[in-house]
């Protein structure tokens, strides 16, 4: 042990079919990518690219450079499949009328 203050926090990334909740504990001011490194997520996960990845500390989009505080959870977010707006649209498209006229 260092001596230097630690912190404990969580780094997550799901797919449909699998999930990976990770505890890392690292030195008190740690970053988001600090945090995703030391984790063991990046081997296990080869298609995450860290450069281009959405991340998050819970729910929130963060920086990977920013700083983590004891008790964090760090989120690694999926690209999108689809852009939801135009997902939405479709669906609207293809639902059944509602009858109305007036």
């Amino acid at each position: 042990m260092t001596g230097k203050p630690q912190i404990q926090v969580e780094v997550v990334y799901a797919l449909r079919e699998e999930q990976a909740l990770v505890v890392v504990k690292l030195e008190a001011g740690s970053t988001v990518r600090q945090a995703i490194e030391h984790s063991g997520i990046l081997p296990r996960f080869t298609e995450i690219d860290l450069e281009g990845a959405r991340v998050g500390v819970f729910g929130k989009l963060a920086r990977l450079d920013a700083p983590l505080r004891d008790g964090d959870r760090v989120e690694i977010y999926r690209p999108l499949i689809a852009d939801p707006k135009e997902a939405r649209r479709g669906r609207a498209r293809r639902a059944p009328r509602k009858g109305g006229g007036g």
